[in-house]
């Protein structure tokens, strides 16, 4: 998890909270005939007021929400369409303890989560980082894991130009990878180990994630310069 204070977003909390599309809260689940039941699951709307109940800090918030993007984007390709809404959830939850309880991270936002029913999403969450020992077991976790950490380091090469993620490339941030005093606190490692576990290159992911954030680059403040 990696995080800086982004440029130009003063109504960042108001744009992400409100407006987003509600997820359903309902999951398909079968009976021994084989008959469909739906269950309430956890919603968007849920998880975004608990991030915002744990997480005050807007560049943490900006995180989750750039995580969350990358990763509904991240279900089209490695997973199915109609798992966007929960992967999205995924990533938007998977730090929303980090600003609390940073000694017992992930482990309070992954009991809440298992409390609402959502196991797949508390194990890719308990999952995000390799030095855990958590086993990567679906295409949620792995995704999350090579999601997260290159989200954050995309972010802060963002913020330091002029033009923002308008002209950023692939080229561009992984020369700033190279570069071990920019964003000092990113563990290369992890995003090696993310791209190695999805089985891509690192300068496909790169694009990946650049072209998933770059539409919203407004809301996350990492557009041009005024």
């Amino acid at each position: 998890m990696y995080t800086l204070t982004a440029r130009g977003s003063r109504n960042f909390f108001c744009r992400c909270g409100a407006g987003q599309r509600r997820g359903r809260g309902e999951k398909t689940s079968r009976t021994g005939r084989g008959v469909g039941i739906l269950e309430v699951m956890l919603t968007r709307d849920s998880a975004w007021s608990k991030l915002c109940e744990w997480t005050e800090t807007e560049s943490l918030r900006r995180h989750a929400r750039a995580v969350e993007l990358v990763m509904r984007r991240a279900a089209a390709r490695y997973g199915d369409d109609s798992s966007a809404e929960r992967w999205g959830i995924a990533g938007l939850l998977h730090d929303a303890d980090y600003e609390k309880w940073p000694e017992e991270h992930p482990a309070r936002i992954v009991a809440w989560v298992r409390q609402q029913g959502e196991e797949e999403i508390a194990h890719a969450i308990s999952a995000h980082y390799t030095r855990w020992g958590v086993s990567y077991e679906s295409a949620l976790d792995r995704a999350l894991l090579a999601c997260d950490e290159l989200t954050g380091f995309v972010m802060a090469c963002c913020l330091v130009r002029p033009e923002g993620i308008a002209t950023l490339t692939e080229a561009s941030v992984r020369k700033k990878l190279k570069d071990k005093r920019f964003a000092a606190t990113v563990d290369r490692a992890e995003v090696q180990a993310g791209v190695a576990l999805l089985g891509v290159s690192l300068g496909e992911h790169i694009d990946f994630v650049i072209d998933a954030l770059r539409p919203h680059a407004d809301e996350l403040g990492v557009g041009p310069r005024a």
